[in-house]
């Protein structure tokens, strides 16, 4: 049996969030997806592999299950993060191109389940590897990875900025750390970048991303064409691309890394 989360523990301030990376899906729930479905298109593809080894003493808390046994950055009450916009719920009905992916879709009473078998424990995870960075150095970062394709129209117009920085508006972190992390994506050669676009950051940032409390969050949403040779099955990891953007992504974990003891956490 796969354990639905993975971790590794490090010493530093900085814990990196990977809810979309899993491929998993137990065989009774594979059963009830449609051919599309169990394409499993909207992994957040290769990103534990682009983030690995940039930083050292760094805590990973990794979700192997895959977001469409349910969603690790999706409030587990079922509120939408955006209302008034297309987005997947909790359990996703649809691909993020508007298409069914479930020839038999869960009840309530298998949300709840999967709510409790998965969905938990990644956060009761996540949560506790937050707690012990803190007590080890009075304040934690989160920095949660996420990637997508580029172009989605059912999710938004035109084409993503290659780096999509998000902070709630500013409300999930110290200003120095969104500084930090917008000016680094902002000088880099050849990418373009926002912050609080299309995505300010999902449950996972909004929740644990409490800067009074000495818990800074922030998301970063990859555009997919960074570092994969298509955004298109088989999803192939691009050496080239990545080890170009590797250099950025290193830049910035460091950066974090080294903000923690100069503030000494305040806000």
């Amino acid at each position: 049996m796969i354990a639905p989360v993975e971790i590794h523990r490090g010493d530093s301030p900085l814990v990196l969030g990977l809810p979309h990376t899993g491929t998993h899906v137990p065989a009774n729930i594979l059963a009830n997806l449609n051919l599309r479905g169990r394409g499993l298109d909207d992994t957040d593809w290769h990103i534990h592999q682009l983030y690995e080894g940039l930083v050292p003493r760094v805590t990973t808390v990794r979700a192997t299950f895959h977001r469409y046994v349910i969603d690790a950055n999706r409030d587990p009450s079922g509120r939408s993060l955006y209302p008034g916009q297309n987005t997947t719920t909790l359990v996703p009905l649809t691909d993020f191109d508007g298409h069914d992916i479930w020839d038999q879709p869960p009840s309530a009473t298998e949300i709840d389940a999967r709510r409790a078998a998965f969905h938990a424990p990644y956060h009761a995870a996540l949560e506790a590897e937050l707690m012990r960075v803190r007590d080890l150095h009075g304040f934690a970062i989160l920095y949660d990875c996420h990637s997508i394709r580029g172009n989605i129209p059912f999710l938004f117009d035109g084409t993503l900025p290659d780096f999509n920085t998000g902070t709630n508006l500013g409300t999930t972190c110290d200003a120095e750390i969104e500084q930090i992390v917008t000016g680094i994506c902002a000088g880099a050669e050849g990418y373009s970048s926002v912050l609080n676009g299309r995505f300010k950051g999902g449950w996972t940032t909004r929740h644990y991303g409490r800067p009074d409390e000495g818990l800074h969050a922030i998301q970063m949403e990859l555009a997919q064409s960074t570092y994969l040779s298509a955004e298109a099955a088989p999803w192939t990891y691009d050496q080239t691309k990545a080890s170009r953007l590797r250099v950025h992504l290193k830049h910035i974990l460091n950066s974090l890394v080294d903000w923690a003891p100069q503030t000494g956490g305040t806000t």
